[in-house]
C-alpha cells in the first residue's frame, strides 16, 4: 500500500476545507468573505497561488454563449477591425472594444449593449490605476521590493503576475481618499465617451468596502464599476504618454470626416508609464496574459473575479510598436470558462488577425486635437 507524505495529506485537508467553505452548508459565512476564506485555502495549500487575481465562490451561472454581435449598429466603424474582432469573440458572451490610442476614435464596439452598460468589477485590471497612483505618490519606486508572505518583489513582477497582496499593501499605504483622487482622475466613475448614446459612467464607491476595506477595492476593484469604455479611455493614456481622450464614436462617413480628437485632460503619467510598462509587457510575455503573446510587444493587464455569481474576464492591452498605436478591451461575462487570460487569448486573436493584413504598418491620419475640460 502506497503511503501519503504529509504534504499530500495538508493538500487533501485544505481540499476539503475549500470544498465546505464554497458549499451552502457554510452557515454564517457572507459570500465575500467565503471568496477570501477559499484564496488564502489555497495560497497556504500550495505556496504562491497561481490563481492570484482570481475570487472563487459558488454556486455559478452556467456559461452563456450569445450572438454578441445582435443589435450592433457597424456604421462609421472600421470593419476591418470589427471582423478581426468578432471572428476573437467567436461564442464568448461578452464585448470588444478597440480604440486608437492617439486619437480616442472608437474603431469598434462589439456587443454594444454590454460596453456602453453600467459596467463590472473591475477585478485586477484596477492594478494599472493603482500603480500609477502608488509611484506618483512616492510610495514605491519602480524597483521597490516589498516582503510579501516571506517573499520580495517588484512592481514589474507584481503586475505580470497580478499579486493582490501587493496591491492590497500599496492602497493601505495610499490610503482611501488618495485612491479616490487618482481613479477620478484617471475617469472611473463619469462617462469615458463624447456623446456616445446609451453609454453609462461606472461607478466609484465613496467610501472603502466594508469587506476588506481599501485592499480589497485596490486588488480586486471591490464595490466599482467600470465599463470597457473607461478602461479604453485610461489604457490609451497610458500607451500615448498622458493625454486622456474622450473617447468619439463616429457614426457615418460625414462624422469620420468632420472627426477632430477631443482631449478630456492631460495626465502628468508620462514618467510614471515607464515604471508600469515592464509589469505590463510583462504580463503578456511570461505572467497571467501570456494567451495574448505575438511576435510584437503587447502591454496590458488580465482581470478575473466574480460578481453576483458570475464570472468576469477582462483583458486591456495596447500595441507597444507600428504606425497605428490601438487599445484592445475585452470583457467576457458567463461561467467558469471566462477568466483573464481567456480574454486576453481573445484580444490577442485580435492583433494576430489585423497585423496578418499588415494594419500597423498603414500610417493614421492625424487631425490636431481640441482641450474640451480639465479636471480640477
Amino acid at each position: 500500500m502506497k503511503s501519503f507524505s504529509f504534504s499530500a495529506l495538508f493538500r487533501i485537508l485544505a481540499v476539503l476545507l475549500i470544498a465546505l467553505l464554497v458549499s451552502p452548508l457554510s452557515f454564517g459565512v457572507t459570500t465575500k468573505k467565503r471568496h477570501r476564506l477559499v484564496h488564502k485555502a489555497i495560497a497556504t495549500s500550495a505556496g504562491p497561488s497561481p490563481l492570484s487575481g482570481v475570487v472563487r465562490g459558488g454556486p455559478w451561472t452556467e456559461p452563456t454563449y450569445a450572438d454578441s454581435t445582435e443589435g450592433d449598429n457597424v456604421d462609421g466603424e472600421d470593419l476591418e477591425i470589427r471582423r478581426a474582432a468578432v471572428e476573437a469573440l467567436a461564442q464568448y458572451n461578452g464585448s470588444v472594444v478597440v480604440t486608437d490610442a492617439v486619437s480616442g476614435r472608437v474603431l469598434s464596439m462589439v456587443n454594444q449593449r454590454l460596453a456602453l452598460g453600467s459596467g463590472y468589477q473591475p477585478c485586477s485590471t484596477i492594478k494599472v490605476s493603482v500603480a500609477l497612483a502608488a509611484l506618483s505618490e512616492k510610495i514605491i519606486e519602480p524597483d521597490t521590493k516589498l516582503k510579501l508572505a516571506g517573499a520580495h518583489m517588484d512592481l514589474t513582477y507584481a503586475l505580470a503576475h497580478s499579486n493582490n497582496y501587493f496591491f492590497a499593501t500599496l492602497g493601505q499605504k495610499l490610503g482611501f481618499e488618495k485612491v479616490n483622487y487618482y481613479a477620478h482622475l484617471f475617469g472611473y466613475g463619469e462617462k469615458a465617451g463624447l456623446d456616445i448614446p446609451g453609454e453609462q459612467a461606472g461607478r466609484f464607491p465613496s467610501a472603502p468596502p466594508v469587506n476588506g476595506g481599501v485592499g480589497m477595492l485596490t486588488s480586486f476593484g471591490e464595490e466599482i464599476s467600470q465599463t470597457p469604455l473607461q478602461f479604453a479611455a485610461l489604457l490609451g493614456a497610458v500607451a500615448n504618454g498622458g493625454t486622456l481622450y474622450y473617447l468619439q464614436y463616429p457614426r457615418s462617413t460625414q462624422e469620420i470626416s468632420d472627426f477632430v480628437p477631443r482631449i478630456k485632460r492631460k495626465l502628468d503619467i508620462d514618467k510614471l508609464v515607464t515604471g508600469i510598462k515592464p509589469g505590463m509587457l510583462g504580463a503578456v510575455e511570461f505572467g497571467t496574459a501570456h494567451r495574448a503573446r505575438q511576435d510584437e510587444p503587447i502591454a496590458g493587464k488580465t482581470g478575473t473575479c466574480s460578481e453576483n455569481h458570475t464570472h468576469l474576464g477582462w483583458f486591456g492591452s495596447f500595441n507597444d510598436v507600428g504606425d497605428r498605436k490601438l487599445v484592445v478591451v475585452v470583457l467576457l461575462t458567463g461561467g467558469r470558462p471566462v477568466a483573464g487570460p481567456v480574454a486576453a487569448g481573445i484580444a490577442g486573436d485580435v492583433y494576430r488577425r489585423l497585423s496578418e493584413k499588415n494594419y500597423f504598418a498603414k500610417a493614421p491620419t492625424l487631425t490636431p486635437a481640441t482641450l474640451l475640460s480639465t479636471f480640477k
